[in-house]
């Protein structure tokens, strides 16, 4: 059996809340395995909600770029913080980012292979290596995605806590409307929906869920164990989807209904198209 130490435990007490002995005991009857003790905690009706991104330990910052067609997403990563908010690391990602608008990589890997737009005597790779020589921590990019702008699409851009979580909203429908995909921005930077729509939930993700369910609610009537595993199934994909979670500035509606409202004002059809939640770290 794979031993038990105290980060995994104390993971898992971060992770479902629970308390610390009885984590030890869901872990060692998983065999260390995390998420089988997650399961373990949830069949049991001790966790109720887990917290998906589990421990952070990478330090660093996110920064978007953007022209009239594209989006940048960069993420560079430090050893510590006070590192992080280094003018010569912010320097470093802000540089990566202007380039990588640019000249449009279709890889990390292609990136960092491409000469430095400001010395093209050295790669990106090189100039990373002379920023590294410079502030004495290790420097990694740690990810980059180039969101291709659609037509008659609007972009929210919202960076919370310095660059640390960064939300990109692509809401379809109107080019306009930049403002009300950043309030929709700031509620995933809040509320942290996994998927966009009950539809995009992978059917084993259901699958464990109505298992979870189930195990719940054992010894009762098999009409009645459905109509409360139905429930449980709605309930959960209201917490996970982000057009059905309730808005984080105003609860009495769906993240839906809001956008619904604005669209109903403008006399268009708004839809959320697609979202990315970026946060230092991130697995």
């Amino acid at each position: 059996m794979k031993e038990i130490t105290a980060d995994m435990i104390r993971e898992l007490r971060e992770r479902t809340g629970v308390g610390m002995g009885k984590c030890k005991e869901a872990l060692v009857l998983a065999e260390g395995d995390m998420e089988k003790a997650i399961d373990i905690l949830r069949k049991a009706g001790m966790a109720a909600g887990v917290k998906k991104e589990g421990r952070e330990t990478k330090e660093g910052l996110i920064l978007t770029e953007e022209d009239q067609h594209t989006l940048v997403l960069v993420e560079a990563n430090v050893e510590t913080d006070f590192v992080a908010q280094n003018d010569r690391f912010k320097h470093f990602i802000h540089d990566c980012a202007k380039q990588a608008l640019e000249t449009k990589p279709k890889s990390l890997e292609e990136f960092v292979a491409q000469p430095y737009y400001k010395d093209k005597s050295i790669s990106i790779d090189q100039y990373r290596n002379l920023v590294i020589q410079a502030l004495g921590e290790n420097i990694q990019l740690r990810r980059m995605e180039l969101i291709h702008k659609h037509e008659n699409c609007s972009y929210g851009i919202y960076s919370h806590m310095g660059g640390k979580l960064v939300v990109v909203v692509e809401v379809e429908g109107a080019a306009d409307q930049g403002a009300v995909a950043k309030e929709i921005a700031m509620h995933v930077a809040a509320e942290n929906p996994e998927y966009l729509n009950p539809e995009e939930i992978p059917p084993h993700v259901l699958a464990r869920e109505e298992e979870i369910a189930r195990s719940q609610v054992q010894g009762k009537p098999e009409n009645i164990v459905d109509k409360i595993v139905s429930g449980k199934m709605k309930a959960f994909a209201d917490q996970v989807c982000l057009i059905h979670q309730k808005y984080v500035k105003d609860n009495t509606v769906t993240v839906q209904q809001f956008l619904d409202s604005c669209a109903k004002k403008l006399g268009k059809t708004l839809s959320i198209r697609c979202f990315w939640r970026w946060k230092v770290g991130q697995s």
